[in-house]
């Protein structure tokens, strides 16, 4: 799943019915995702921990993924 521009809190009911409530075989392109604040963070966060693939995520923001998991 290709995602782009800002992920921001009021975005993660979206994304989570667009992968179908489950996590296997999932894959977010991330590459041109700009903006995020601390909720889709900590959704990306988990979703990691769940299984989910994060492709092409930026430098700042899997720091900050990081940071979140406590890595």
């Amino acid at each position: 799943m290709h995602l782009s521009g800002r992920l921001q809190s009021e975005h993660l009911e979206e994304l989570r019915t667009h992968m179908g409530g489950t996590v296997q075989g999932v894959v977010l392109d991330l590459e041109e995702v700009k903006l995020v604040d601390r909720e889709a963070v900590c959704c990306l966060a988990s979703c990691e921990e769940e299984g989910v693939q994060l492709s092409q995520c930026s430098p700042y923001i899997r720091e900050w993924i990081n940071r979140e998991k406590g890595i």
